[in-house]
């Protein structure tokens, strides 16, 4: 029998069976006699205390610079939070409840508050904190966690989620594979399993369809075609073996388009530069050959911590980051923070429609303070090495005018103070209607403009780009879409400003033809996808990619659209 799942990390995987269910059991809905509250909130103390010593154990596993110390160290924190704590507390004692059911209310309204928010990645640690409120949970009915440090053979392990600190004790030479039931594609153990190439599903709903599955049962993991298979066959193994050879010889193919120029067959040249989000990022850049980055999310700098860094501290970051690139330009995007993507400790107001309400630009401009300081931060670092700045959430030309006029206030207290700044060259991420039908009023006073599709799409659309239910029907290979980074890309060239593509489109190698017929001249990515795209970029043709753009643009349906772009 198979189920089918998404893919997360690409391959193929052969091993047993083994089930980590870190659900908890039945909570305990009781009201407590007044006797018994301190006696609970004791119980709460030390199942906290106990999770938190087994975290601990499992980050010593680990170096402090990898992203499984800090995602462990994430959920420390939280757990060692003293208003969660209390919040926690004041629910046995106001309410009458049990530890766990304090826990499960407190734990998921936590999540609720980050699962509301439009940014994927902040949106999946909703889904990690409900993890470590089931986890907490456990820990306290007494249930020892199962110790993955034992495992001493092949196995492809079945989880409804992991854990930061699950993924690093686990022996990944014995690990082939990971089924998940539940997850999303930037939770952390989607982000730590492509990291560590082990082919991975997520959403692979297994129990839910009755399939037993037992430990110890030969598993076969198609991480290509999505498919979890119980009881392989030999023939189907033998598809299987046939079919991971052919997998790694093609990602050992690609190999050879890394240091080959990023242009078409015909001497059509594209940039391809990388999005990151940490320094840690950075470092694998020179395995897919990018030209540098395209886009360095800031606002992960202010995730897992209780402040805004500040001036020296993000020079430093800045510097850094410049230093691993050797040379290749950084693209810095400015916080882009807001109601969509909560950042705990700045108290953000509480907004009905977050996607819509004080994000990017929109909260820089409310916070000049902290706007100035990591812009002089950037102008510091600038002169250093390449630097381009550009500013999210740009809809009119009053906004860009407020921003060039705090620039020139950092500026000038760079200048008073005696401090060297560099030359850096200023853009936008265009991801509204309005920022394309007011794009003509603002280019005069830009270097380049980045196409931010993810959003545009939304806006453009009116559609949740992370609602699953509406993913088919409004897709960003849309005719509005299209139409709107046509008129991008019209408007830049007539001032010959830079026009780049920073959304998940540019990752995708089939979008490739017609992102770089329409006149795109750089796109960004993830580095994971780059070599694909270079591949596609490589072995094709401009004019037959001018020539299919033109097909694209004249299309009036998303089907019609699909065919083309697969029939290319």
């Amino acid at each position: 029998m198979q189920v089918n799942g998404i893919v997360v990390s690409t391959g193929i995987a052969l091993g047993k069976a083994l089930k980590l269910t870190t659900q908890p059991q039945n909570l305990d809905l009781r009201l407590l006699p007044v006797s018994s509250i301190e006696s609970e909130a004791n119980h709460l103390h030390q199942a906290i205390q106990k999770l938190i010593t087994y975290l601990t154990n499992c980050q010593s596993k680990v170096s402090p610079d990898c992203d499984n110390f800090q995602l462990i160290d994430a959920d420390i924190l939280l757990l060692q939070d003293d208003e969660l704590i209390d919040e926690m507390l004041s629910h046995i004692r106001q309410y009458r409840v049990t530890a766990g059911v304090a826990i499960d209310r407190v734990f998921t309204e936590q999540a609720q508050a980050l699962e509301n928010i439009d940014d994927p990645y902040l949106a999946n640690r909703g889904k990690d904190i409900r993890v470590l409120g089931k986890r907490l949970i456990t820990t306290l009915q007494g249930n020892s966690q199962l110790d993955l440090t034992q495992i001493t053979q092949d196995t492809i392990l079945l989880a409804d989620e992991l854990t930061p600190a699950d993924f690093a004790i686990l022996p990944l030479n014995y690990i082939k594979g990971i089924v998940l039931e539940s997850g999303g594609l930037t939770s952390h153990t989607a982000i730590l399993a492509r990291s560590a190439r082990i082919p991975a599903l997520l959403n692979c709903q297994w129990r839910a369809k009755k399939i037993k599955i037992s430990n110890g049962q030969n598993l076969a993991l198609n991480s290509i075609d999505g498919q979890l298979i119980t009881a392989p066959t030999e023939q189907q193994l033998k598809q299987l073996k046939q079919q991971q050879s052919e997998y790694l010889a093609h990602l050992e193919a690609l190999q050879a388009y890394k240091y080959l120029p990023s242009e078409t067959l015909d001497g059509h040249k594209i940039t391809l530069r990388a999005n990151v989000g940490n320094l840690n990022e950075i470092s694998s850049l020179m395995e897919v050959g990018a030209d540098g980055i395209g886009l360095f999310r800031t606002e992960f700098l202010l995730i897992n911590t209780d402040t805004i860094p500040n001036e020296e501290q993000q020079y430093q970051i800045y510097c850094d980051a410049l230093h691993s690139l050797n040379g290749q330009q950084l693209t810095i995007r400015t916080f882009d923070i807001g109601a969509d993507k909560d950042i705990p400790f700045l108290n953000q107001a509480q907004e009905e429609n977050p996607a819509l309400g004080v994000r990017g630009i929109r909260y820089s401009l409310l916070h000049p303070k902290m706007f100035i300081q990591q812009i002089k931060a950037i102008l510091r670092a600038a002169a250093h090495g390449n630097i381009r700045l550009m500013f999210p959430m740009i809809c009119q030309l009053e906004e860009l005018n407020q921003v060039f006029k705090l620039i020139d206030q950092a500026k000038t207290q760079l200048q008073q103070c005696n401090i060297l700044f560099g030359i850096v060259e200023y853009g936008i991420v265009v991801e509204t209607p309005a920022a394309v039908l007011n794009l003509s009023s603002m280019l005069a006073q830009l270097d380049f403009v980045s196409i931010g599709s993810n959003d545009l799409t939304q806006y453009t659309l009116a559609a949740d780009r992370t609602n699953p239910q509406l993913v088919s029907d409004y897709p960003p290979l849309s005719p509005a879409v299209i139409k709107l980074i046509s008129m991008t890309i019209e408007q830049c060239k007539l001032l010959d400003v830079k026009v780049c593509l920073c959304g998940e489109l540019g990752g995708n190698n089939k979008v490739l033809p017609l992102l770089v017929g329409m006149g795109i001249d750089e796109l960004s990515l993830n580095p994971s996808n780059l070599l694909a795209v270079k591949a596609r970029l490589v072995k094709g043709n401009y004019r037959a990619f001018c020539q299919h753009a033109d097909q694209i643009k004249s299309l009036s349906t998303i089907d019609s659209i699909d065919q083309a772009i697969n029939q290319f």
